[in-house]
């Protein structure tokens, strides 16, 4: 029987800490004089730190030395950890917990495969360590998604083929890097901007026992 696997992105599909990115990045921008919105910001969901400044700097045709990029960086980054530090089980999203249990029951390795570098961090303030088998973040890929390195890595770890695992994405750039790794991608959020996901709900509550169940079949099915 073929080991399957289940990877989940943290930022907009676990938790929402996307709106925290948001206020951090918006608070650098208005400080810099750029107009920043929350439809700009669904270019940085999934993207590293240092990927989405320099978006940002674009927008406003900024060149900055690197001492400035790293110092702006850092700042976004407290702005954020300031927001993050007060998170608890409130912040977890809405039909998460409910997922997560069923395979944890049918004992289903379960993989984090998040950007963050604050993915621990976060895990442990809304207390979801225990469901999870390995954690893959920011400090232990080079890659940015699209690339697939974090997911690749995620299936490694728990000893799954790329082919036999899904991932749960929020972001347009997480979705090409699981279809990359040719795992079956799972969108979360708005199915219209997700449309390249091989299936698409715009929450946890959407997703049911029977779903599950036939994926993990899927899964299982493949060579």
């Amino acid at each position: 029987m073929k080991k399957t696997g289940f990877i989940f992105d943290l930022d907009g599909v676990i938790v929402d800490t996307a709106k925290y990115h948001y206020l951090a990045w918006k608070n650098l921008a208005d400080e810099l004089g750029i107009d920043f919105t929350k439809e700009d910001n669904e270019k940085f969901k999934g993207v590293s730190r240092k990927r989405c400044l320099e978006l940002l700097l674009e927008m406003g045709n900024i060149s900055v030395s690197k001492e400035q990029f790293d110092t702006w960086l850092e700042e976004k980054n407290e702005d954020y950890l300031k927001y993050i530090s007060k998170m608890d089980e409130s912040e977890i999203l809405p039909g998460v917990v409910k997922v997560l249990g069923y395979l944890k029951e049918k004992r289903i390795p379960m993989a984090l495969g998040s950007a963050s570098k604050n993915a621990i961090s976060i895990m442990e303030k809304v207390q979801l360590m225990p469901y999870f088998d390995a954690i893959v973040d920011g400090t232990q890929v080079t890659k940015a998604k699209p690339d697939p390195e974090v997911f690749l890595i995620a299936a490694k770890k728990i000893g799954a083929e790329p082919t036999n695992c899904v991932v749960f994405e929020d972001a347009l750039a997480g979705i090409e890097a699981a279809n990359i790794a040719g795992m079956e991608s799972i969108g979360i959020g708005d199915v219209k901007i997700l449309s390249d996901a091989n299936y698409g709900f715009n929450n946890f509550t959407e997703i049911d026992h029977k779903f599950l169940d036939d994926l993990i079949l899927l899964l299982k099915s493949k060579n």
